[in-house]
C-alpha cells in the first residue's frame, strides 16, 4: 500500500480522520475541488449541507477512479464550507457517513476543514479536494 495512515501518541485520535500519513508511492494524483454537481452539471442537494457533502465524496471517488485510484490512496482531503461553524459538523458527519455507506469504505486521510464567505456559485455550500498517491 503507498499510504499509512497514524495517530501518532501525543495528538488527539479523531473519528473523523488520521493525523498523519506517509506516502511511499510513485504517483500523485491532485483531484480540483469536487462541489455537489451531478454528471450533467446540476447542483445536488441545493440548500442541504449533507447532501451535498455526500456528493462532492462520491465526486471525488469518480475523479480517483478515473486515475486508477480510491480513497485508500488519498494522503490528504481538504475541504471548504461556506459560512463553517461548529452546529454544522453533525451535517457535515453525516453527509460523510453517507458517502462511505455508498462507497463501502469510510475516508479518514489527514484532513483540512475550512471555513469561506463563498465558493464558485451561491448554491454551493461545500468543495472537496484530495491529494493521492499510488505505487
Amino acid at each position: 500500500m503507498a499510504l499509512t495512515l497514524l495517530n501518532p501518541a501525543g495528538l488527539p485520535e479523531i473519528d473523523a480522520y488520521r493525523q498523519v500519513s506517509v506516502a511511499t508511492g510513485s504517483k500523485l494524483v491532485f483531484v480540483a475541488g469536487q462541489v455537489a454537481w451531478d454528471a450533467d452539471g446540476v447542483t445536488v442537494g441545493e440548500g442541504d449541507l449533507a447532501a451535498q457533502v455526500e456528493q462532492c465524496y462520491l465526486n471525488v471517488a469518480t475523479a480517483l477512479a478515473g486515475a486508477g485510484a480510491s480513497f485508500a490512496n488519498v494522503a490528504k482531503l481538504t475541504v471548504y464550507v461556506v459560512d463553517w461553524t461548529p452546529a454544522k459538523m453533525p451535517l457535515f458527519l453525516e453527509g460523510v457517513a453517507r458517502a462511505s455507506a455508498k462507497l463501502g469504505v469510510t475516508p479518514v486521510p489527514p484532513g483540512t476543514l475550512l471555513g469561506v464567505a463563498a465558493l464558485d456559485v451561491p448554491e454551493h455550500l461545500v468543495e472537496v479536494e484530495a491529494t493521492a498517491v499510488i505505487e
